[in-house]
C-alpha cells in the first residue's frame, strides 16, 4: 500500500491505507490503546485492541523492552473510518504497525505538551528535539509562507532575484559591527546586508532585484529583539524620486503577504492568538517626519525632551497609530544624516531620504533612496570618515552611471515575531545566533 498523509484520511474511507510518520501520543486504556500519529499534514489516530507490542524484529531495535516509545518512527496500516471524536474525524482501524526507527524513551523535554511549560533556553538547547513539538513548528511554517509570499509579490512586479556573496573585503555599512573571518591568508567579514550587491545589480539594469539571505551584525547585544545572524528580506528599485515610493512598494508587498498569511496560515494564527492587518488597515499606515514623531512623544511624556526614538519610543508611536489611524504600523522617514549610512540620498536640511516601518511596537523595516551621483557618493564617503581608495570597487557602479535608486530590508525573524505576538526574536528564529549560542 502506498503512504497517505493524515490530513487526506477522509478521501479514503473504507479503505486500508498505510500513515507513516512520528508516534505523537500514546492512551493505553488498557483493553483499547489509542496512538495518535503525527505527520507533515498533521496527525490522525489508530485504535489497537490491547497495548501493541512490536514485532520480534522490531522489538529487537526497540529501547524499552519491545514497547512502543514516543518520538519512534512508525508505519500503521489499517482500515479508514468515520470518528467524530478522532482528528479529522476519521480514525485507523484494526491496525497493524511496523517500527522504522525506535526513540530513546528519555526524551529532553515531551514534545506533546503545551511548549510554554518550558523556559525559551530549555527549547533552544534542545532545539532539535523542541523543533518536533506541531506548535513550535508552527512558527516556521508561517514564516515559510512569508518568504514564498514575499518573492511572487515582487515577482509579480518585475523584480528579479538575487544571490550574493556573503564574504566581503569590507563593510557597506562602515567598518563597525562586522564578524571577521580568516580567508586563507587575509581578513575578509560577514555582510552586514547585500547593498553594494544589489546597488550594482540595479545599475547593470535589471532595475528591480530582491535576495533573501542572511546577515550578519556584530553587535553586543542581548535583548528580545536582536540576534546576530538573520534573515534579510532585501530589495532594490531603481527609477524612484525619493522614500515614498518605497514605502508605496512596501504598502503593496505586505498587504500580499498578510492577505495571503490569512488565507493559508489561518490555523497558525489562531494557534498562537496572531493576527494580520487587512489590506485597507494596511493603507491608512500614516507617515510622519522624524521630527514630528520627536514631537509626539514629547507631547505623550508631558512636554519630556526626546533626544532619540528609542525602543520605548516605537511603542508609543505604534499607540498613536492605533489610536489615531486604526493600524498598530507607522513610517518614519527624514532621519537626520547622523543616523544613517553613508550612501543614503541627504536633503537641503541635514535630514535624508530614509524610512523606518514601526510594527506593533517593533522597527521592522529600514530602508530609503540611496546616493546615485558619483562626486556625492565620494564626498559623502569622506564626510563619514571613510576612504573611497578603499571602495574603488564599489564607487565604479556610480562613475559609470547609475539611476536614481532605492531600497528596503525587512527582517524576517521579527515580521514573524509581531505577527504571532512572540516575547523574544529567538523564538521566530530555527537556531538563533547571540553572544552566547552557536549550537546547535
Amino acid at each position: 500500500m502506498s503512504r497517505v498523509l493524515a490530513a487526506d484520511l477522509a478521501a479514503h474511507e473504507g479503505e486500508r491505507v498505510t500513515v507513516k510518520g512520528w508516534v505523537h501520543r500514546i492512551r493505553d486504556l488498557g483493553k483499547i490503546t489509542f496512538i495518535v500519529l503525527r505527520d507533515r499534514s498533521g496527525s490522525c489516530q489508530a485504535v489497537f485492541d490491547g497495548p501493541p507490542r512490536l514485532a520480534a524484529a522490531d522489538a529487537a531495535h526497540g529501547s524499552d523492552g519491545g514497547h512502543l516509545t514516543h518520538e519512534s518512527v512508525v508505519a500503521i496500516a489499517g482500515t479508514v473510518a468515520a470518528n467524530d471524536k478522532a482528528t479529522g474525524g476519521f480514525e485507523l482501524q484494526e491496525p497493524t504497525l511496523e517500527l522504522l526507527a525506535a526513540a530513546d524513551p528519555e526524551l529532553p523535554l515531551s514534545v506533546n505538551r503545551d511548549p510554554a511549560q518550558y523556559g525559551l533556553d530549555a527549547v533552544l538547547e534542545h532545539r532539535m528535539i523542541s523543533l518536533r513539538n506541531p506548535k513550535l513548528l508552527s512558527v516556521f511554517r508561517l514564516q515559510a509562507e512569508l518568504v514564498r509570499l514575499f518573492a511572487e509579490t515582487l515577482r509579480a512586479e518585475g523584480f528579479t532575484e538575487i544571490k550574493t556573496s556573503k564574504l566581503i573585503g569590507t563593510g557597506t555599512e562602515g567598518g563597525t559591527g562586522l564578524f571577521e573571518v580568516q580567508y586563507f591568508d587575509r581578513k575578509v567579514y560577514l555582510a552586514q546586508s547585500p547593498q553594494l550587491y544589489k546597488q550594482a545589480m540595479v545599475s547593470a539594469g535589471l532595475e528591480r532585484v530582491f535576495e533573501i539571505g542572511m546577515a550578519y551584525r556584530a553587535e553586543k547585544h542581548d535583548t528580545p529583539r536582536h540576534i546576530n545572524e538573520y534573515v534579510s528580506l532585501d530589495v532594490e528599485m531603481g527609477f524612484i524620486d525619493s522614500e515614498h515610493d518605497l514605502m508605496d512598494l512596501e504598502q503593496r508587498l505586505l498587504a500580499a503577504m498578510f492577505a495571503g498569511v490569512a488565507e493559508s496560515c489561518s490555523e497558525i494564527l489562531d494557534t498562537w492568538d496572531g493576527t494580520v492587518p487587512t489590506a485597507d488597515e494596511i493603507a491608512r499606515i500614516p507617515r510622519i517626519d522624524y521630527d514630528h514623531a520627536r514631537e509626539l512623544l514629547k507631547e505623550a511624556r508631558g512636554g519630556a525632551r526626546v533626544l532619540e526614538i528609542n525602543p520605548e519610543g516605537e511603542r508609543e508611536l505604534c499607540d498613536w497609530a492605533q489610536a489615531e489611524h486604526g493600524v498598530p504600523a507607522v513610517f518614519v522617514h527624514g532621519d537626520p544624516q547622523r543616523k544613517r549610512p553613508f550612501y543614503t540620498y541627504p536633503t537641503d536640511d541635514n535630514k535624508t531620504m530614509s524610512f523606518d516601518l514601526l510594527f506593533r511596537g517593533l522597527e521592522v523595516t529600514t530602508g530609503g533612496r540611496r546616493i546615485n551621483e558619483y562626486q556625492m557618493l565620494v564626498d559623502s564617503i569622506r564626510r563619514f570618515g571613510l576612504d573611497p581608495e578603499a571602495m574603488q570597487d564599489y564607487l565604479q557602479v556610480f562613475r559609470f552611471g547609475c539611476p536614481p535608486h532605492g531600497g528596503f530590508a525587512i527582517g524576517l525573524e521579527r515580521l514573524t515575531q509581531q505577527i504571532l505576538g512572540l516575547a523574544n526574536v529567538k523564538e521566530a528564529t530555527l537556531f538563533p545566533r547571540d553572544r552566547r549560542r552557536v549550537t546547535p
